[in-house]
């Protein structure tokens, strides 16, 4: 079977920053699939490339078993991307917008289709409406509407839910999931890694151009199953501080590997004198397995590259 996306040892340089460090990928038509990392690890300079507005230094890249570069009409058609930024032309009505866009693809009747993404899209009552009259979360609808518009077989979503309310999430992601149970592909990044827990199937986990782990959701939850706990604190004691996954304010997040390993801790903490001020175990979910895997402080200056390189198009 053809894979939707096939990507082989991609690479990619701007500059001094290696956005891409021989990326090797391959989803399969009809998956849910995740991409997450950090800002800076990559994500965008390799959609960038799937869409066909970066070209890598090296590696091949195909959509249904067509190459972004060789065979780019095809690719382009099997692909649908909603990306991070918010770039539509002010000087249109929503209905008029995606007329546009369907002509790009050589669609000339496709009103039916139009009608349906604007009702699940609950979009409807702005179809008429000029597209620098709308909000920012219906700005984000058109441009979904946009990638859904020459029915691609392979979907991706940049951030979609960035700065839309939770009832439109909610919306969208009923919609996606009934593209994705139609047979569509569906390669999702987000920073709600909640969304990627109860959506995606299979994960890749991103970091400095890599791919750091890639598994199912199942499985990589398993594979570093254990607790967290929830400690608000003046300090960690010294020992624990390597074990330390994030801190909101003076409140530590430290990870277990076992229940055990909590009387370690506090005999820790009573040696030390540090004071407890709050205390709760939590199981390891995608957010722990994340932080883990990739930590923080990946500098973000490839993707931002890359998002000057592509020009901000969709």
């Amino acid at each position: 079977m053809t894979p939707a996306v096939e990507v082989v040892r991609v690479a990619r340089r701007f500059g001094r920053v290696q956005a891409l460090a021989g990326i090797d990928l391959t989803v399969a038509p009809g998956e849910f699939f995740g991409l997450l990392g950090p800002n800076g690890a990559g994500k965008t300079t390799l959609i960038s490339v799937l869409a066909g507005l970066v070209r890598p230094d090296g590696g091949t890249a195909r959509i249904m078993g067509h190459d972004v570069t060789t065979g780019y009409r095809e690719a382009r058609r099997a692909l649908g991307v909603v990306p991070q930024e918010l770039v539509l032309d002010p000087f249109f009505t929503v209905r008029e917008t995606l007329a546009i866009q369907s002509g790009y693809f050589g669609l000339a009747r496709n009103d039916d289709w139009i009608d349906e993404i604007l009702h699940h899209l609950d979009l409807t009552a702005k179809a008429n409406a000029n597209m620098r009259s709308l909000s920012g979360g219906m700005k984000r609808r058109v441009l979904v509407a946009q990638a859904l518009v020459h029915r691609p077989p392979v979907i991706v979503l940049d951030e979609p839910t960035a700065g839309v309310d939770v009832e439109l999430r909610q919306h969208l992601w009923s919609f996606i999931r009934k593209l994705n149970a139609d047979g569509h592909t569906i390669i999702l990044t987000t920073h709600y890694l909640e969304e990627a827990e109860a959506l995606c199937a299979r994960i890749a986990m991103m970091k400095a151009g890599r791919i750091v782990a890639l598994d199912t959701t199942q499985n990589l939850l398993s594979r570093f199953a254990g607790l967290t706990v929830r400690l608000g604190a003046a300090r960690v004691p010294l020992a624990w501080q390597p074990r330390v996954l994030r801190h909101e304010g003076s409140v530590h997040f430290i990870g277990l590997d076992r229940y055990d390993e909590l009387e370690d801790l506090l005999r820790a903490l009573r040696v030390e004198g540090v004071a407890i001020d709050e205390l709760a175990l939590e199981e390891t979910d995608l957010e722990q397995v994340f932080l883990r895997l990739v930590g923080r402080g990946v500098d973000a200056g490839a993707d931002a590259a890359a998002g000057r390189g592509a020009g901000g198009a969709s």
